[in-house]
Formats: C-alpha cells, sequence, structure tokens
C-alpha cells in the first residue's frame, strides 16, 4: 500500500524539520512540548491525519481493520544503530542483541539482522522463528531459567552461537547433550548481582531473591564457574546478569558492572580464569507517558563503557567483550496501535468511558503492570481536548481498561484511537482471551505499508479444537 497523504508531513521530533507553511507551522510548535510522543516519523500529515512512516494511519485503518499494530520501521533502524553507534565510535568488540521477547516475528527478526544485530531468544519457539527468518544461529544467545531438554537440543542442532546457562539443572542437561552428540558449546553463566533497579516488582530480575540465575553472594556463581570451565564441552565466554526493565538511568548497570568485575578479579586470582564477555542485558527505558524521563541509548552505552574500562584498569583484568540486549528500547516507541472507537458510558460527575475494538487482548499491560499509555485521535491528533475520557477494552473484565483519564477532543462513533508506545510486549503478549482474533501487524516505512503479520480470522480460533464423543455417543454408534 502506498502513502495516500496530501502533502507534506510534520515530524514532531527533535532532528526532523517542520514544515514552513504558516498555519502548520503556528499550531505544531505550540504543540510540541505536549506532543513528544511523535517520534521518528509519526506525524501529521495536511490532511490533519496521524501518519507513520509515511502512510496515512486512517487508510491504514480502512485496509487493514482494527486492532491495528503499526511499525515505524525508520524508527527501529535509529534505535539499533544508536546503540551500535557509541560502541563502534570508541572502538569497542560488542554484540547489541535484540531480546525478541519484546516483539518477535520473521519480519522482525529479519529486520533485526539487516540492521546487524545479535539475537536473544528466551524458547524453543523463538528460536524456531529465528531459524524460520534466516538469522545467523551463530550470533543467537539462548536464555530462560526452565529450558527443557528438547529445546536444548534443538538449539545445539541448529548452531546456536551462546547458551546463557541459568542454573544447575541446565548444566547437567547441556553437559548430557553435548556429550551424546559430541559438541563443544560457548556459554555464559546468568548471575544474580543484588541488583534492585528502580522498576515495577514484576520486570525486577537482578535481585538476590531472584528466579534467574546464579547468586553472586552465597557462592553459586562461583561453584557454577568451577563446574563449567572444568567440562571439555563447555567454553566459558564470560558472565550475563540483568537487573530489570524500564530502567531510566545508569546507577544500577555500574554498580551490577562494579560487584561483577570484582569478583572477576578474584577468580582470575583463584581459578585462574579471564572472562571474554561481560554482558550486562537490558531494561533500557523508553517514554510512556509524561512521567517517564529516558536517556538516549547512547548515553547508557558511553557510561557502560567507561565504568568497564575504569574498573578493568583497576583490578588488572582484560578488557572484555561487551554485550548488551535491548528489546522495549529497540521497538516500543515505534508501534503504534490503531482501534476503532464504539460505545460510550457516563456516571455523572464521576467518569466517562469510551470503548474500542480491542483491549486486554491485544494489549495485557495495563491490567498487568498498571502500565499507562496516551492516544489521539488519528484525524485529530492536534485539536484541543474537549473532555477526559478513560478508554475501555471490549473483554469481559472490569480490568480491562487501557487508560485512565485520557484527554480528547469529542470522539464520535467509530472514530480511529492510535494509542502510542506499544511496539514492545503488546503483540508478544497477545491472547485469544472471550475468543477474539490477534491483530495484523503492519511494517510502514518510505510510504509504504507492509502486512507482515496477517489478522487471525474465527476459523484460526478452532484449528486445534477436537470435539467431544461421549461413551454414551460412542456405543450408540457402535449398535
Amino acid at each position: 500500500m502506498d502513502s495516500t497523504s496530501k502533502g507534506p508531513v510534520f515530524f514532531l521530533y527533535p532532528g526532523y524539520p517542520y514544515t514552513h507553511t504558516k498555519h502548520w507551522h503556528k499550531a505544531i510548535l505550540n504543540r510540541e512540548r505536549e506532543y513528544m510522543h511523535f517520534n521518528g516519523t509519526i506525524g501529521v500529515n495536511q490532511a490533519g491525519n496521524l501518519e507513520i512512516g509515511g502512510v496515512d494511519a486512517i487508510e491504514l485503518a480502512k485496509e487493514y481493520g482494527t486492532p491495528l499494530y503499526v511499525y515505524d520501521v525508520s524508527l527501529i533502524r535509529e534505535r539499533a544503530r544508536g546503540f551500535k553507534r557509541e560502541f563502534e565510535q570508541q572502538g569497542i568488540k560488542a554484540q547489541v542483541a535484540y531480546a525478541s521477547k519484546a516483539f518477535s516475528t520473521i519480519a522482525m527478526l529479519q529486520l533485526a539482522a539487516e540492521e546487524g544485530l545479535s539475537l536473544d531468544v528466551v524458547s524453543g519457539g523463538e528460536l524456531y522463528t529465528a531459524k524460520a527468518a534466516g538469522f545467523p544461529m551463530e550470533k543467537t544467545h539462548f536464555h530462560g531459567n526452565n529450558k527443557s531438554r528438547e529445546e536444548l537440543e534443538m538449539a545445539v542442532s541448529y548452531g546456536v552461537g551462546c547458551f546463557v546457562v541459568d542454573n544447575f539443572h541446565e548444566l547437567e542437561m547441556l553437559n548430557d547433550i553435548c556429550g551424546e552428540k559430541r559438541a563443544v558449546v560457548n556459554i555464559l553463566l546468568r548471575i544474580t548481582p543484588g541488583i534492585e533497579a528502580h522498576t515495577h516488582d514484576y520486570i525486577l530480575t537482578g535481585q538476590e531473591d531472584s528466579k534467574f540465575g546464579f547468586d553472586l553472594q552465597n557462592g553459586q556463581a562461583e561453584q557454577a564457574l568451577k563446574t563449567s570451565i572444568s567440562n571439555s564441552y563447555f567454553n566459558v565466554l564470560g558472565v550475563h546478569c540483568h537487573i530489570g526493565s524500564q530502567i531510566f538511568e545508569t546507577t544500577g548497570f555500574l554498580l551490577a558492572a562494579r560487584k561483577i568485575i570484582s569478583k572477576l578479579a578474584e577468580w582470575k586470582n583463584t581459578l585462574s580464569f579471564e572472562t571474554k564477555v561481560l554482558n550486562l542485558g537490558g531494561g533500557f527505558g523508553i517514554r510512556y507517558t509524561d512521567e517517564d524521563n529516558p536517556i538516549p541509548p547512547s548515553h547508557y552505552v558511553h557510561e557502560i563503557i567507561s565504568e568497564v574500562k575504569r574498573l578493568t584498569a583497576s583490578h588488572a583484568v582484560k578488557m572484555p567483550e561487551i554485550w548488551i540486549e535491548p528489546g522495549r528500547s529497540l521497538v516500543g516507541d515505534a508501534g503504534i496501535t490503531l482501534y476503532k472507537t464504539g460505545s460510550r458510558k457516563e456516571v455523572p460527575g464521576v467518569r466517562k468511558y469510551l470503548a474500542v475494538d480491542g483491549g486486554m487482548s491485544d494489549n495485557i499491560r495495563p491490567a498487568l503492570y498498571q502500565a499507562k499509555y496516551e492516544a489521539v485521535l488519528a484525524s485529530r491528533p492536534l485539536a484541543e481536548p474537549r473532555e477526559t475520557v478513560s478508554i475501555a477494552g471490549k473483554c469481559c473484565e472490569s480490568g480491562d481498561m487501557l487508560i485512565w483519564d485520557l484527554p480528547l477532543p469529542e470522539a464520535d462513533k467509530e472514530e480511529i484511537l492510535a494509542v502510542f508506545c506499544t511496539g514492545a510486549y503488546g503483540y508478544s503478549m497477545a491472547n485469544n482471551y472471550n475468543r477474539i482474533p490477534r491483530p495484523a501487524v503492519i511494517f510502514a516505512e518510505n510510504g509504504r505499508a507492509t502486512l507482515v503479520v496477517r489478522r487471525e480470522t474465527y476459523e484460526d480460533l478452532l484449528q486445534y479444537d477436537l470435539p467431544f464423543i461421549s461413551v454414551t455417543e460412542k456405543e450408540a454408534a457402535r449398535k
């Protein structure tokens, strides 16, 4: 689908040029601060409609239906290059691995490969998707706190580049599989450094009381390292940690680096082990609302490099290759979900509800994490708010609320509502609750829309169902 826009697009994001059409220029300058969620190529065309990647959002909704996930491909590319650029400019060996749990489809993994990223997968399904996408297996890292034997066998047979080992049970299984296959595999040991990042409890992972990894404080990590370096099937590249998600400062990453490198210096002396790789994970935050204050990818990377350089020099250990694992920060603000508005309800003196044709079946984060979002009407994204409404989903749950108390122009029936920053953990956590089909996914770039995931149908919902035939019916059939 080609762009159906009429005239120039106005990009409401620093670094993008403003058009100098008098009326629009004034409107955009006056509202730029308020609409900082208009990232990348997301903007407003001369017809007054929201555009994504040069494609009119209203036309997208007409052609592909709603709910609809739409991704600004150019912004994903820029985010990926932003992380890589700082490493390259400082001459540091590194891998930027896309954490595919944020959004995993064949098209997305092909885009990640095109941008020269590595890949982080956490299940056999994500690994299978990577293989189907043609992603280089040698640049694929296999995570997970409870990998099955079948998944490990699959990964060994695929030639996965690195196993991020989480526990002693996994070490035992991987040893057995490598022995059977006469294979040698690269591994990182996942360590919990005892760092509590400032984030939601459900996405906190680096503290001592966590289901993930070998504990650094109680000797588990050292025992795992002793076991691994003495095993001829394992090439121990180094260590991995992940302290949480949606983090807006570098303090936690730097503290984790300090604790780990101090321990690495100790292991150099006691175990003659020198790490080749230090993987500090991901968790870099993005802006969902004005309450969020993310920092640029380059700032995270610059601070991490500087601290690792300082620490390795002071502890007399070799500078390792640095790996990081951005997921949400690559795709989160590049995604927009388009909904169609429907019924309204007003509780006088309390609240107005505006329902849409999606909800927790396509974005469960508000119900699960109390996540907050911003949204506009796609046909009037710059219009002054006239009312405050709460956006209700269509699922049969009182907790199916996408946005509370959203300022909007008064919405008519069947208008298109665009919810920003839904690119991470929307599609990947989508479900069929209430037997609702999952939405389609569109990639928009340079004025062209590409369907990369088709919309599910009602027939799709039944494809794995089998009829139940009772014993009585079976006996009757025999007679």
